[in-house]
């Protein structure tokens, strides 16, 4: 059976793929085939450069995201904007972040990871081409990733390329045709019924519409597929059934611009990625996904908030060691702020990781957060991870257990926290003893100012999720 991995678009929330890509090569996944379009060739670049899956997220936690904005010359600008090409150019793509993410073009055209084809609109025949990585250049893989409007098309051999988001963005049929059998979709665009008010919004509607319109029929044409080869028809040359497994976020990942202003990290996007691909792995059956819209069907987003906040200490992972100094970075994901304000004992989902100095960074696969929401604020963390070395690697459990308290009439600066390593090193139980942890004033400050506002629409929403953290905060 060959396998494929096929890596949408969604712009340069695409960091959330790494996570998902280091998941499925942890769980011994290896791909046959890779196909990479808009934003997703960024991933495949990547992979078919040698960059390691579990390096993907470093490169994207390590880049300055505002590479990616380029202006056009100077000169340009003052024409009519009808005479612009874009609002900005692809300067910094070409120059700056392929480079830093790995993506090397000599390395792709001579790749033997494994075959694999990048998407890009010809304008001229209105159709998406399928490049073959020994065939691929810089200027068409940077068309693939040139957003109209945003970016300008790239003229190559009397041609004009650009992304192909608007004709697909993800090419199921490529990989069936070159004999995959069992696909793994990494999908990070939206799929909400949800209408919005703005430009922006109803861009990215027009986007969500093209890619998730021409990703359903694709599934309808690979529906009739297994239709015919179970009627023994040999179809692309086998009867084989084709299978399509989808990691997807379970609501819509924040848009570009939250990334480019700091609303939300790469560290963050990817372990978002990482936790969704685990969760995809642990609840998968063998006929995989429903090959209709359900299959990247996401919740609305409520209106919620991110917190971010990062636990200094030192722990001792197993009986034989000294204690060890561990960071755990995490955000906590509020769904739901106002049944999380008024709901006394509230469990909210956690993404991160730990650095550890002999695992690295080690991302959460899952994690959750527990809240009494009372004069005094209690919170218990538990988050599970993949530590140890390769030939032996575990799921640990981490912990960390505090409270926060008023002190002279206002809260404190610093709080004590008791942190746990349980399964670690290969034990089978509890290996750890608990250890002392600490959220100094940078920590508190830096959770303050990364607040961050999910599923809001407008600054009244953010308002009001900002004045609902106050009145969790505050006495009762």
């Amino acid at each position: 059976m060959r396998r494929a991995l096929i890596m949408a678009g969604g712009g340069i929330r695409v960091a959330w793929q790494a996570g998902a890509v280091q998941a499925l090569d942890e769980a011994g996944l290896r791909f046959d085939h890779g196909d990479g379009t808009s934003g997703g060739i960024f991933t495949l670049g990547m992979l078919l450069s040698g960059v390691e899956p579990a390096a993907l997220g470093d490169r994207w936690r390590s880049l300055k995201v505002r590479r990616f904005v380029a202006l056009l010359p100077m000169r340009q600008y003052l024409r009519l904007p009808t005479s612009w090409p874009a609002f900005g150019s692809a300067s910094g793509v070409a120059d700056q972040v392929l480079p830093h993410l790995g993506v090397d073009i000599d390395k792709i055209r001579s790749s033997t990871v494994m075959t694999g084809t990048f998407n890009v609109a010809d304008f001229d025949s209105k159709t998406c081409i399928a490049i073959p990585n020994d065939d691929i250049d810089l200027a068409r893989l940077v068309a693939g990733v040139s957003l109209p409007i945003f970016m300008p098309a790239v003229p190559v051999g009397g041609r004009t390329w650009t992304d192909a988001v608007w004709i697909k963005d993800a090419n199921l049929l490529e990989a069936v045709r070159r004999g995959c059998s069992e696909l793994w979709l990494l999908w990070c665009i939206g799929n909400t019924p949800y209408w919005g008010n703005g430009p922006l919004e109803q861009y990215v509607h027009m986007i969500e519409l093209s890619a998730n319109g021409a990703l359903i029929g694709e599934m309808e044409q690979i529906a009739d597929i297994n239709e015919r080869r179970a009627r023994g028809e040999a179809v692309f040359g086998s009867t084989d059934p084709v299978v399509l497994h989808v990691v997807r976020p379970e609501l819509p990942l924040p848009l570009d611009p939250d990334f480019v202003t700091g609303r939300i990290t790469a560290e963050t996007l990817v372990a978002m990625g990482y936790r969704d691909a685990w969760r995809t792995l642990k609840t998968r059956t063998d006929g995989g996904a429903a090959l209709d819209g359900t299959a990247t069907r996401m919740a609305v987003a409520p209106l919620g908030a991110r917190v971010s906040l990062r636990i200094h200490g030192r722990v001792r992972v197993a009986p034989d060691r000294p204690p060890e100094t561990v960071t755990m970075s995490f955000v906590a994901e509020v769904t739901d702020i106002r049944r999380f304000v008024g709901d006394p004992e509230a469990t909210v989902s956690v993404v991160g990781g730990v650095h550890h100095p002999r695992w690295g960074y080690r991302p959460f696969v899952d994690g959750r957060l527990a809240v009494t929401n009372g004069e005094v604020k209690r919170f218990a963390l538990s988050a599970t991870v993949r530590a140890g070395s390769d030939e032996s690697v575990v799921e640990s459990v981490v912990e960390a257990d505090w409270t926060l308290r008023r002190g002279r009439g206002r809260w404190s600066d610093a709080t004590r926290v008791a942190l746990a390593v349980h399964g670690a090193e290969g034990e089978a139980g509890p290996a750890g003893e608990p250890g002392a942890g600490r959220i100094g004033y940078f920590d508190a400050a830096r959770a303050v100012v990364a607040f961050e506002p999910a599923g809001a629409h407008g600054l009244r929403d953010r308002l009001s999720a900002a004045k609902l953290m106050v009145s969790f905060l505050r006495d009762r």
